[in-house]
């Protein structure tokens, strides 16, 4: 008799615990995104920023990217997710347009020789799907180059340049350079 009171008592306590357990969860955070968001930027000699990039990367996971996955001839968002957005904390050249400070999207169409690279004033958008060209206020073409090593996941990254920075985007076997100077 013992036994079984004790095992009732045994069996009510874990359905106690689990019910319990089961209502205080506490919070549930999303999982890793499959193209995390990541951010570029580029500081002056003060240590100021001058120019940030805020993009998510997609990842190549053995898929042929340009001409397929990203198609060529295309606007494309230069990312995944959200379109890509820059920000320039001070009034920029590229190349002979001067830029105002500000918040822009970074629109690309690629290309198997060479990239157009559009600023556009229409900010806030999901992927490439609400593109006009009427807000663009830059396009310049830069040349594609070979990578030296494979790159798995779409990266940005800025390269000190004389009076500025250029803007290194690449992905899979290659990338560009877009060259920006400060307007001062």
């Amino acid at each position: 008799m013992k036994r079984l009171i004790l095992g009732i008592f045994s069996i009510i306590c874990m359905v106690t615990a689990n019910s319990v357990q089961a209502q205080d969860k506490g919070p549930e955070f999303s999982k890793l995104d499959v193209s995390p968001m990541d951010l570029a930027i580029y500081r002056n000699d003060k240590d100021q920023p001058v120019v940030r990039v805020i993009y998510s990367r997609p990842q190549k996971r053995d898929r042929e990217v340009f001409g397929k996955l990203v198609p060529y001839g295309k606007v494309w968002r230069t990312g995944a997710n959200e379109a890509t957005e820059i920000t320039f904390y001070q009034d920029m050249k590229i190349a002979d347009e001067t830029v105002k400070a500000g918040t822009y999207t970074l629109y690309t169409i690629p290309e198997e020789k060479e990239w157009t690279v559009i600023l556009n004033k229409k900010t806030n958008t999901w992927g490439a799907y609400e593109y006009s060209e009427k807000e663009d206020i830059v396009r310049i073409k830069v040349p594609v180059r070979k990578a030296p090593n494979n790159i798995e996941a779409l990266s940005m990254a800025f390269e000190k340049a004389n009076n500025g920075a250029d803007l290194l985007i690449g992905w899979d076997d290659r990338y560009v350079k877009v060259p920006f100077k400060t307007a001062k």
